[in-house]
């Protein structure tokens, strides 16, 4: 039994099923496999690799998330997986590993109240500010992406 051939479509049977996973063996076969989730989305404003972003209602283009200004803005749906300009499509990462720097080990991150865009393993304090968590550190240098609904500070 072997996979299908090239632009040919898999059957649609358990001998079609063999075939898609034997062929996904070979293709990721002795080659690191990373998995993450997310989307792509038209930027609104400039965003760097690793900032938290979210989609404004109004368009559903993508920009720096924030904990200290509107709900909207608050509600984090994931990371810049590169640097982009205004009007440029933004891979965004909303599951899975996230490369960075800077992290402490084991420690819960929350979405900034401070700076656009970043993160903190302080979580936010007062009336005005929202408390996102928006995952953990697997180590200094990969945030396991887990984002959670914001929650306003009383």
């Amino acid at each position: 039994m072997s996979g299908a051939k090239d632009q040919e479509p898999y059957e649609s049977n358990a001998e079609g099923l063999i075939g898609v996973l034997i062929d996904l063996k070979t293709t990721i076969a002795g080659k690191q496999v990373y998995s993450i989730i997310g989307f792509s989305a038209a930027a609104f404003e400039n965003v760097s690799q690793g900032e938290a972003v979210y989609s404004r209602s109004s368009d559903g283009k993508i920009g720096k998330a924030v904990a200290n200004d509107t709900v909207d803005k608050a509600t984090c749906i994931g990371f810049a997986r590169t640097t982009k300009s205004t009007g440029e499509t933004v891979d965004v990462v909303t599951h899975g590993q996230l490369s960075t720097s800077g992290l402490t080990r084991a420690a819960d991150y929350y979405l900034s109240a401070t700076s656009s865009g970043g993160i903190t393993s302080t979580p936010p304090t007062g009336s005005t500010h929202y408390l996102v968590r928006v995952g953990r550190a697997s180590s200094t240098t990969q945030l396991i992406v887990k984002i959670e609904a914001p929650l306003v500070r009383n």
